[in-house]
């Protein structure tokens, strides 16, 4: 028999991990709208990671270490853009290239960081709601970044739905030659959605090593970056959906922790690979029939475009 309190446990926990996919996520299906395909999350994230905790660490300021964190996940991505965009070079190839370089560069910055800890995000506190049983904990004693997350995925639904900008960005994912000859600018519009999504990136990766383990570990992303960009094919490129599936495989990633005391005799190591087994899983379900897979895909989604 599984306790209120381990439930509600379990269910919060679930929250907390879903975030860094929910805020990745978004970014990436920005991009993806606009007909980019950015694979260099992973890199994005851990260079986030590692520039917002050491920059908090150092100043004592967690909105500071956020802010370096947004401004690292842009550069890396600005990297990108310059030579998908600019130069031209294999979005694909492009992408696996900054996952690399964000890899090694991640642990070179962090050699000096390893074992030190910061202060966790703080959480919110409602008074009055936050001390309701069972609902209080389960709804309202979470830290800014949850809340955030579920309001970004409102606004960028927002948007890409009901706003200009937001029907330019679906027009250049779609055919970005007739975009541009109707005189809108394809590439710096590309850049902006770029940008956007490194910032995000690097906006999750400083939740993972300043709220979900406020500390430091080389790779501590754990493939993250990767899931996240599957999250963005599992949601047919809605928002709505990348907040179910970021819950669901943050449901699964828990459930390796809390597991044992709700009674499951799994072994420990099957429990670890679950994450990325559902993904695997979801994948193949839905890639069974193109029709579903091809509903919101934009159409130029990987392709390079250059202005006559």
């Amino acid at each position: 028999m599984i306790s209120t309190e381990l439930l509600i446990a379990f269910l919060a926990s679930t929250a907390g991990a879903a975030t860094p996919l929910v805020v990745a996520s978004m970014g990436e299906l920005v991009t993806e709208r606009s007909g980019v395909l950015n694979l260099g999350m992973e890199g994005m994230m851990l260079v986030g990671a590692v520039v917002g905790f050491g920059v908090t660490l150092g100043t004592g300021q967690m909105w500071l270490g956020l802010l370096a964190a947004i401004a690292a996940g842009m550069l890396m991505s600005l990297i990108f853009g310059f030579l998908v965009l600019t130069l031209q070079t294999n979005q694909v190839a492009t992408g696996l290239a900054l996952t690399l370089f964000g890899l090694g560069l991640s642990a070179f910055m962090g050699r000096g960081l390893v074992g030190q800890t910061v202060e966790p995000m703080p959480h919110l506190h409602f008074p009055l709601l936050s001390d309701v049983p069972f609902v209080g904990p389960l709804l309202f004693r979470f830290d800014a970044m949850v809340y955030g997350s579920v309001l970004l995925v409102v606004l960028i639904g927002w948007m890409l739905a009901r706003t200009h900008i937001g029907l330019v960005i679906r027009a250049v994912g779609e055919s970005p030659h007739s975009a541009h000859a109707i005189g809108y600018p394809v590439i710096g519009l590309r850049y902006g959605t770029v940008l956007f999504g490194g910032a995000m990136a690097g906006l999750g990766g400083a939740y993972l090593s300043l709220a979900l383990t406020p500390m430091w570990v080389e790779g501590m992303t754990a493939g993250r970056g990767w899931i996240a960009l599957a999250q963005v094919v599992f949601a047919t490129w809605k928002p709505r959906g990348v907040m179910v599936g970021a819950y669901l495989f943050g449901g699964v990633t828990v459930l390796q922790f809390h597991g044992q005391g709700m009674g499951l005799d799994i072994p420990s190591e099957f429990l670890s690979m679950l994450p990325y087994l559902a993904t695997i899983v979801v994948l193949v379900i839905i890639c069974r029939n193109p029709q579903t897979i091809l509903l919101n895909k934009p159409m130029s989604l990987g392709q390079n475009f250059k202005p006559d």
